[in-house]
């Protein structure tokens, strides 16, 4: 079946319910597609990566999060995502770095509480 934008999209807002729905594989899945055909696609990526984070691939919720921030240095979540990230695999000195930056960008109050900054 050819996919068109249409389809992409609701691809889209259904990988969100499936992640919201606690079903992380059903959004990878429904996400790959539209990232092959969109690579592009930062808000897919960001979510295929969250998807990844919830379904313990997290070399692969890394890789994403890492794509994302290279595209977009300042965005707040993804520095915070990768940080959780990388706490879940056991780098936490990795990860305060990025919990830092997250709170930088976006000082709220559990970016703040994560980047520790009173424990330098």
């Amino acid at each position: 079946m050819s996919r068109t934008p249409e389809t992409h999209v609701i691809d889209f807002r259904a990988a969100e319910k499936l992640l919201e729905a606690r079903d992380p594989l059903g959004a990878v899945k429904l996400l790959d597609p539209l990232i092959t055909a969109h690579p592009e696609n930062t808000a897919a990526r960001l979510l295929r990566a969250r998807a990844f984070f919830h379904s313990a691939q997290l070399r692969s919720a890394e890789l994403e999060f890492q794509l994302v921030l290279e595209r977009e240095p300042d965005n707040a979540f993804a520095h915070f995502a990768l940080a959780r990230t990388l706490e879940r695999a056991s780098r936490s000195g990795e990860a305060r770095r990025h919990f830092r930056l997250a709170a930088a960008l976006d000082p709220r109050p559990d970016y703040l509480d994560a980047a520790r900054f009173d424990d330098s």
